[in-house]
């Protein structure tokens, strides 16, 4: 019986932290990838273990995240069934697992580099303050969901000692950006199947059509110019199609409105037309890469 209780325990907390939601954190292995060290065992390892601890310290803001939306988690249709919110696991479980996750991966952190620590607790920091206050503000909600996968570049970078392209970081917020503001449009579609959140009511379909309108475009030329910056062979040329079809097809996306309410995740793990071209779009410049060694 306890041997059942504490497999369900564990079940339930696995579920709560989000690994589904953990390819986000792919983001880490760009520094990797576009500093031509992907071939250097050393750089590859240790990126993976920054990729690990930046999975532990978003599943524990997650949890985090789930304490303080409980109350309202608990009248919505879908997330009601989440194992905190339906009552599967104790709040005091939860707010115990957050804080060993937490502490423990802005400790490990250190081990990789002080640079690369500072990334992970200005990451769960950060984090913090969007779950407290900053989600609760028009506009900033969503620069701030960008930033945060900024600073996961930056921390991947930290972790392998290399330079970031500027252009990355700025292409990686304006992806980002336009991936934020359609998970708010996703949740304004839905919102007449649930409690719809304070924030939400200052937007509208027709504000965040407009802010895409601005968004995708400089997206595209940013990573446009990225590609004929001096970091790189002027045959990322290449990718450019590829990156073009891929943010037109989520648009697509989301004019159709083929899409589920869990977000852009949701519809990049569902839409296998999307998970093609980011393969695609991986070997290309691996190969690339490859090449120009």
């Amino acid at each position: 019986m306890e041997k059942r209780f504490l497999q369900l325990l564990v079940k339930n907390l696995i579920i709560s932290m989000r690994p589904q939601q953990w390819f986000k954190n792919f983001f880490i292995f760009a520094a990797l990838i576009f500093a031509y060290k992907f071939n250097e065992l050393d750089k590859v390892l240790i990126t993976f273990a920054a990729f690990f601890l930046f999975c532990f310290a978003s599943s524990a803001v997650y949890l985090l995240n789930d304490i303080i939306d409980l109350p309202r988690d608990r009248n919505h249709p879908l997330k009601r069934n989440r194992p905190l919110a339906a009552g599967k696991i104790s709040i005091y479980f939860v707010g115990a697992a957050a804080a060993i996750l937490g502490i423990g991966a802005s400790t490990l952190s250190f081990c990789l580099g002080i640079y690369f620590g500072c990334a992970v607790l200005a990451y769960i920091i950060f984090n913090i303050a969007y779950s407290l206050i900053l989600k609760h503000l028009v506009i900033i909600d969503v620069i701030t969901i960008a930033l945060g996968f900024v600073i996961r570049v930056i921390g991947g970078a930290l972790a392998i000692g290399v330079v970031f392209s500027p252009w990355l970081l700025l292409c990686t917020f304006f992806l980002t950006l336009f991936l934020a503001i359609s998970k708010r449009k996703n949740e304004l579609l839905f919102s007449s199947h649930y409690d719809m959140r304070p924030v939400l009511s200052s937007y509208s379909i027709g504000f965040i059509e407009k802010m895409n309108v601005i968004i995708l475009p400089i997206t595209l030329i940013s990573y446009t110019l990225y590609t004929f910056s001096t970091w790189h062979s002027p045959l990322f040329i290449a990718t450019v199609p590829v990156v073009s079809y891929g943010l037109f097809r989520y648009l697509f996306i989301l004019d159709k409105k083929i899409i589920s309410d869990d977000g852009p995740s949701a519809d990049f793990l569902k839409d296998k037309a999307l998970q093609i071209t980011v393969f695609i779009w991986i070997v290309v410049v691996i190969a690339i890469l490859y090449y120009e060694r």
